[in-house]
Order: structure tokens, then C-alpha cells, then sequence
């Protein structure tokens, strides 16, 4: 559990159980919801909770009722409400970066593979879409988190021993990016716009705790880095689920839970905000 006075009221998804949770700050589960594999999540400035599902992304009302809801035949791990009111969508297998209207109607299509190519389970993780209209894209498989243009073009490219899962551009215009457990990773580190590594936290940097597989994050606004420790791979109950990180690598708290939760894969803190409203800019799950 969250140490007492500690902690912070949180989201989260469970990958292995397929639920989304909203959690207090002492701990205690205040909702969930029963869903597939997901692993990418965003509680709206209106309450509602938008997340993928495996093969597709759905909004849903604290009552449980689905007012959005995309499915695909691709794999999917990446979405986002846009400030218009339309839900980006990145496709893994089909590489298809997706805006989508309300009513499903597909507004605009990026595609970073030829038509009919499978990209293949390892493709794409999380991807998100930036104010200028360019796009960030963990490619997983390959080690290589890119930055493209509004029409699919490579424009920078970061290099992510480990896997690259998450992704952020921050406002100071670094890239923040977490890697799994391939060769090289269970890391979170912070690139300047040069590419330059300023800021790293891997392996057993942080005394008494191993990192296994960081999936979703989420960069608050005092500077702390809050990190989904993914446990799946044979890691069950071995480390804490969500880590929060000071800025000089010290943990500002940890949520661990192994009776409830099993693989949580990307955090969201619900108090990180101004007048009410959540801070989204620097989450990537």
C-alpha cells in the first residue's frame, strides 16, 4: 500500500486483469472498470475515462456507460483527446496514425507502413500526437522512438535501448521516454532536443526497489516523474506498481498492492492541476 500522508489520488490500468482503476491517495480502490488489455489511459477534464482496449479505444462515464468506442482489427496501445474534441488513435500492426470524429468517422489517416503491410505485434506502442501537429511513436520492436510530420515524415529520431514503450514531449521541449525489459532497459531518461541524455533512472538506481518494465508515466508538475512499473514477464508481486521520482532520483512514494492489482501499465495523478484542470500535456502511458 501507499505509505500513510504520502501518496497521491491516481488512475491506472491493469494490462494482465484488463481493468481500469481510479485509486485515493491512501490507496484504496474508488472505481474501476472491466476492459481487455489496456495499457494507455486519460481521466477527461468532464470525469469521463478514455482508454484502449487491446483492439480498440473507449470513452466511458463513471456510471460504466460507453459514449465512444473504435474498434479495429490492428493491435492498439495508443490514444489521446485531441483539443477539438476528436480521439487520436495509433493502429500497431496497419501503422496508422488515426484522428477520429465522435461519431467514428475517421477525420484524418497518417500511415508509417505501406498499405497491407503488417508491422507485427512489436511495431508500435504508445504514440502521441503534439500541439504543431507532428507525432511521437515508440517503435518497440526496433529500439527507436521518431518524431514524424504531419505527413508521416521522419523528422528526428531518439534511439531507446530497451524498448521504448512511453513517450512525452515536455514543455521545455525534451522528450521524455520509458523502455521495457529488453537488453538495456527498465529505464525512464530525458532527451534535449539534440538527443542528448539529461536525466536517467534504470536498473537499481533507486535503493530497495527493481525496476522491471516501465510502461506509462506521467511528468507532474513539481517535477516528479510518476512511473508505471509493469510487472508482467514472469515479475508478479516482485516490486511496487507506481513509483513517484524526485528530480535528484529519490522516491517521493510508491503504491504497491499485489492482492488487488497485477500489472498496472500506465498511471495518470488526478491532483496535478491548475483551477481544476488536469495538466495532460506530459502524461504518456
Amino acid at each position: 500500500q501507499t505509505a500513510p500522508g504520502k501518496g497521491r489520488a491516481f488512475a491506472c490500468t491493469d494490462y494482465t486483469q484488463g481493468k481500469v482503476f481510479l485509486v485515493a491517495a491512501d490507496g484504496t480502490v474508488q472505481w474501476e472498470f472491466k476492459t481487455r488489455r489496456c495499457n494507455d489511459l486519460w481521466v477527461l477534464p468532464g470525469g469521463n475515462v478514455l482508454f484502449n482496449t487491446g483492439h480498440g479505444v473507449q470513452e466511458v462515464t463513471r456510471a460504466g456507460a460507453v459514449v465512444f468506442d473504435y474498434q479495429s482489427k490492428s493491435e492498439i496501445y495508443a490514444c489521446q483527446r485531441l483539443p477539438n474534441g476528436h480521439t487520436f488513435v495509433g493502429e500497431c500492426n496497419t501503422g496508422r496514425l488515426l484522428e477520429i470524429e465522435p461519431s467514428g468517422r475517421i477525420a484524418n489517416e497518417v500511415r508509417l507502413l505501406p498499405e497491407g503491410k503488417d508491422g507485427g505485434h512489436l511495431y508500435m506502442r504508445n504514440a502521441r500526437r503534439l500541439p504543431n501537429g507532428h507525432f511521437l511513436v515508440t517503435h518497440y520492436g526496433e529500439q527507436v522512438v521518431r518524431e514524424y510530420d504531419a505527413a508521416g515524415k521522419t523528422v528526428a529520431s531518439f534511439p531507446a535501448a530497451g524498448g521504448p514503450h512511453s513517450v512525452a514531449r515536455l514543455r521545455d521541449g525534451n522528450t521524455l521516454i520509458s523502455c521495457g525489459d529488453l537488453p538495456g532497459g527498465a529505464r525512464i531518461f530525458e532527451v534535449d532536443r539534440a538527443g542528448k541524455t539529461v536525466w536517467q533512472v534504470q536498473g537499481d538506481d533507486l535503493p530497495g526497489i527493481t525496476l522491471k518494465f516501465i510502461a506509462g508515466f506521467h511528468r507532474l508538475r513539481n517535477g516528479h516523474t510518476v512511473i508505471a512499473n509493469w510487472l508482467g514477464h514472469g515479475q508478479f508481486g516482485q516490486a511496487p506498481h507506481v513509483i513517484a521520482i524526485t528530480p535528484d532520483k529519490r522516491v517521493a512514494w510508491s503504491f504497491s498492492d499485489h492482492t488487488k492489482f497485477r500489472t498496472v501499465s500506465s498511471v495518470q495523478v488526478l491532483d496535478d492541476s491548475v483551477a481544476g484542470s488536469p495538466d495532460l500535456s506530459t502524461i504518456a502511458h
